[in-house]
């Protein structure tokens, strides 16, 4: 009897789920473009220069972005999951995926900031 109520929040969460994991993708694609337009732009080679451009342009995404919305996304994602919807499952086990590779790169990119570029400019630790 509940079955029709709970299929259709299930699909609401699905549809939630993938919004909220593509608007998080949406900065992660802007910053790359620019990282490299800056570095080609300025001739720039190197790994050093690929991370600074990476970095500086992640890091004025925001935290709302960049952590809550992924992890929003995995959320309601794994809420969605149903069973005999095969089509509705893959697409929320690559969300979820990378939705996690999101949080992985932003807790990276955290890290560069905070630890690893004030130890190498000689800043406070």
């Amino acid at each position: 009897m509940n079955d029709g109520v709970s299929h259709d929040r299930r699909k609401d969460w699905f549809l939630w789920g993938i919004v909220l994991a593509a608007v998080a993708s949406i900065p992660f694609f802007v910053t790359f473009v620019n990282a490299f337009r800056g570095i080609s732009q300025e001739k720039a080679t190197g790994l050093a220069a690929v991370a600074g451009g990476v970095t500086e342009g992640y890091a004025t995404v925001g935290l709302v972005l960049t952590f809550i919305l992924p992890v929003g996304a995995i959320v309601l994602l794994c809420k969605s999951f149903s069973g005999g919807q095969l089509l509705r499952k893959v697409f929320s086990l690559l969300s979820i995926c990378w939705s996690v590779f999101l949080l992985i790169f932003f807790g990276v990119g955290a890290w560069m900031i905070f630890v690893q570029f004030p130890q190498l400019t000689g800043g406070p630790r």
